[in-house]
């Protein structure tokens, strides 16, 4: 007879043992090119000729308030060029549902004010490709390789005195931060930009132009290139 009294038995995720049965992810249907480069270096328009969906990785930078932002050394000077300004965990959590499901909530950021302004819902429907696009990109290279959600890896790189010129009035148009924050991040970005693409490929994108990159997008997109599985 049944014991109504008895404590009921518990997987040790908290199921009762009595309808636990193993829950499979989603299969992937659909990979992730990362797209990574020095700020001004041409992603966004790269992006927009390839004509995939794009996820906007700029977006999940932290807001101004948050106390775990680094600053430039020697200086008052958020760095926005450091990581650590960046949420790659909900970045990576963004990517991954894409892959799995085709849809994803992402923050809307606004640079000037360095703060979130609202989210929306980005659907990219049955695509097995898309672009995920930003200047921390490179630094989720590993984890989207252990997921099995990436399909190819890309550092845009160019020459550093046309990427600071190219930076420069896009943030100036946009009205991005102060002048003088402007000139301060574009000189020392210029100075590190060979450093920065060597960083990049360090992690896993591979360094090339404009042609190239196009190159490997559209193999991608066509499934004759895959990136290796993680050892």
């Amino acid at each position: 007879m049944l014991d109504t009294n008895a404590a009921p038995e518990y997987s040790p995720s908290g199921v009762h043992a009595s309808h636990w049965c193993p829950v499979s992810s989603p299969p992937i249907q659909t990979r992730v090119v990362l797209l990574a480069g020095p700020s001004g270096s041409g992603k966004s328009s790269l992006a927009a000729l390839a004509g995939l969906p794009v996820l906007r990785l700029d977006d999940f930078y932290k807001e101004a308030d948050d106390p775990t932002l680094p600053l430039v050394e020697d200086s008052t000077d958020i760095d926005w060029d450091s990581p650590l300004s960046w949420d790659g965990d909900a970045a990576v959590a963004a990517i991954e549902e894409l892959c799995r499901t085709g849809r994803t909530g992402v923050p809307v950021y606004d640079i000037a004010t360095s703060s979130r302004v609202g989210s929306e819902a980005l659907d990219i429907g049955r695509t097995p490709l898309f672009v995920a696009e930003g200047i921390f990109a490179a630094d989720v290279v590993g984890r989207c390789q252990e997921r099995g959600l990436l399909a190819d890896a890309l550092c845009l790189r160019g020459r550093p005195s046309t990427t600071f010129r190219r930076r420069l009035l896009r943030d100036l148009r946009e009205g991005r931060k102060s002048v003088p924050f402007l000139l301060r991040r574009g000189w020392r970005l210029m100075r590190a930009e060979r450093s920065i693409v060597a960083r990049q490929t360090s992690l896993g994108a591979h360094a090339c132009g404009k042609e190239e990159a196009l190159g490997r997008l559209a193999a991608a997109a066509a499934g004759r290139h895959r990136a290796p599985e993680p050892a």
